[in-house]
């Protein structure tokens, strides 16, 4: 039976990690769930009395059943009860109310413990969907410049280590707190002479701690970089398989992870170093400090002016009173390990969201497909501008073919109109208005892709053409496969739609991925249409039948192709030609042609390429 309640469905709701303090932090992160931390508050102030409860039958038994001391203050009254023969169930009411004691912290440690852990849980949760919720709607810049591998260290093994704090860390810090403001007390009416001692040594043990966490932290976020540099290496190396295995490049992979293995290796070896020398120190001290006490302690039972209950107890007290205080130096690693953790997923969500919706934003109506560029330039690096002053027109309904040299900006500009990216200065326009004035999901749900390479998921063939639509019927799903040319290949799979694609989709062939693909945009009915080289990767027998398909999905809609293949945009109603980021030419196929120009230039050499004996002609 589920007890705590369901995290906010939106994970934009959870609370904003804004500062870096490590309290505040965690105090958002855990405020969602504080009725339950007032449950698991009290467990634990119960297990700590019970905890300092604990010597106190030993105490007795010593000092008034074998002892012949009277009983403190608040017993007196069993003084009549228990006398002579009756001391020996006195011991036994003592040894039973042992077990009683135990019983009851026992209980209020597991229900501290379960509801802890449960907390941590949800907390771990909701900042994982809070940090992948994040990730999701950063520009393209953004990946353009980090590593998955690191990005997926943060969502793993950082939120890990944050679970981790909050589940076992943060709870014994404050069961701590709590048994050393008892223990004082309790000391302070057992012997406030001996309690100062204790008080004396304890700030010098905290500066120490407080000193030592520095040097942990720097270590601990060594560690953490190297584990993302190790993580980063791994992803690489199996997401590259095919191409490691075609080159035969296995060794080198391996020598890439086993030097930054080594590096995390080391790394931690040093974090290790740094809090080994920690423990040392604290148990010498503290065994100073009991050393006296029992020195001194003595020296007062055999003046008769302490018992020896008192001492055992005190002694018992010293003891766990620096239990705590060693507990808390211990626990550096895991606050500084949870700081580095922290530090690291506030770097990700204090980074701007750099598409920006702007609060009155619109769901756009259907569009009917008109595309303006007005004088639009745009720059990954301000120092290396991509485009340059574009205007153009696309009108609805209209094929259009955008090709060029590579890097000359082809891709950029259609990444503009999906607001992939924004750009640097001047506007992108749909059916007259601005595109910033739309939401961006309204917006791409009006756009479909088809890419040179079909990203598909592992997961049924039936879900990945329906991914841009979940909610597309049988029906249409599979009429989408007829009109990729694609039901055909499909119903010879082992399960039909039902068949599993492997990931990426490896296990189909280029031609009957980019069938997928365009089902995939047939079922989304989007009325703008963005093809990105997509007959590129393939032979000559799969693109015809991938244009064929694309034929079929291009009718009545808003059409806009990056080709590399000119033979694909040969029919297109006009061609933009563009060198260096700018618009150099434009036209139908055979204007351009006739112009002999850059496109003729282009066209010509493709040409000749594919029938070599125009070489001897030319």
């Amino acid at each position: 039976m589920k007890v705590f309640p369901e995290p906010n469905a939106d994970p934009a709701a959870v609370h904003t990690l804004a500062s870096k303090n490590l309290a505040k932090l965690v105090w958002a992160m855990v405020k969602p769930y504080k009725k339950w931390l007032v449950i698991i508050f009290l467990a634990m102030v119960v297990e700590t009395c019970m905890s300092l409860a604990t010597p106190w039958p030993l105490k007795i038994i010593i000092d008034n059943v074998i002892g012949h001391h009277k009983l403190p203050g608040w017993l007196a009254w069993m003084e009549g009860v228990f006398t002579g023969e009756n001391k020996l169930q006195f011991a036994a009411v003592a040894a039973i109310t042992v077990v009683l004691m135990a019983i009851i912290g026992s209980v209020a440690s597991y229900i501290d413990n379960y509801f802890t852990e449960s907390v941590a849980q949800y907390v771990s949760n909701d900042l994982r969907r809070r940090i992948y919720h994040h990730l999701q709607r950063l520009s393209l810049t953004y990946y353009d410049t980090h590593q998955t591998g690191k990005l997926l260290s943060t969502l793993t093994s950082d939120v890990s280590t944050i679970q981790d704090f909050a589940s076992s860390t943060l709870m014994n810090i404050i069961v701590d707190c709590l048994t050393i403001i008892g223990m004082l007390g309790i000391m302070f009416y057992l012997n406030p002479g001996f309690t100062m001692v204790a008080i004396v040594v304890t700030p010098f043990l905290l500066f120490f701690v407080a000193r030592f966490k520095k040097a942990m932290k720097k270590a601990t976020h060594e560690v953490r970089l190297d584990q993302s540099n190790m993580l980063a290496v791994l992803q690489q190396g199996l997401e590259s398989i095919r191409a490691v295995n075609a080159f035969g490049r296995q060794q080198l992979e391996e020598d890439r992870l086993k030097k930054v293995s080594l590096e995390t290796v080391d790394a931690a070896l040093k974090a290790r170093r740094v809090k080994s020398a920690l423990s040392p120190i604290i148990t010498v001290t503290i065994a100073l400090c009991t050393g006296l006490v029992l020195w001194k302690g003595t020296d007062l039972v055999l003046k008769n002016a302490m018992t020896v209950g008192s001492l055992t107890v005190f002694l018992w007290y010293m003891n766990k009173f620096f239990s705590p205080v060693q507990d808390l130096a211990k626990m550096t690693s895991n606050i500084a390990q949870a700081t580095v953790a922290l530090e690291r997923i506030q770097a990700i969500l204090d980074t701007e969201i750099i598409i920006v919706e702007r609060p009155n934003a619109i769901v756009p109506e259907k569009f009917t497909g008109r595309i303006y560029f007005d004088h639009v330039s745009f720059a990954y690096n301000p120092e290396s501008p991509v485009l340059k002053d574009i205007t153009l027109e696309i009108l609805p309904g209209q094929r259009i073919g955008i090709c060029g040299p590579t890097g000359c900006g082809k891709s950029t500009i259609v990444s503009l109109i999906a607001r992939f990216y924004d750009p640097t200065s001047g506007r992108v326009l749909i059916d007259g208005k601005d595109i910033t004035d739309f939401t961006i999901d309204g917006l791409r749900g009006q756009i479909g892709y088809v890419l040179q390479d079909t990203a598909l998921f592992y997961g049924s063939v039936r879900e990945n053409i329906a991914y841009g639509r979940p909610e597309a019927t049988e029906e249409e799903i599979i009429e989408a496969a007829k009109l990729a040319n694609a039901h055909e290949f499909i119903a010879r799979m082992p399960h039909g739609y039902d068949t599993l694609v492997g990931e990426r989709g490896y296990t189909l062939s280029g031609g009957q991925r980019q069938r997928l693909g365009i089902a995939r945009a047939v079922v989304r009915n989007s009325p703008i249409l963005i093809l990105d080289e997509p007959t590129a990767a393939l032979d000559q027998e799969a693109e015809k039948i991938v244009m064929e398909a694309l034929e079929n999905l291009m009718e009545g809609r808003t059409v806009i192709t990056i080709a590399h293949r000119l033979s694909t945009i040969c029919d297109a109603d006009k061609i933009f030609v563009m060198r260096d980021g700018h618009i150099v030419e434009e036209g139908t196929h055979d204007e351009l042609v006739g112009k002999g120009g850059l496109y003729a230039e282009l066209y010509r050499v493709q040409v000749s390429a594919k029938h070599p004996i125009h070489k001897i002609i030319l």
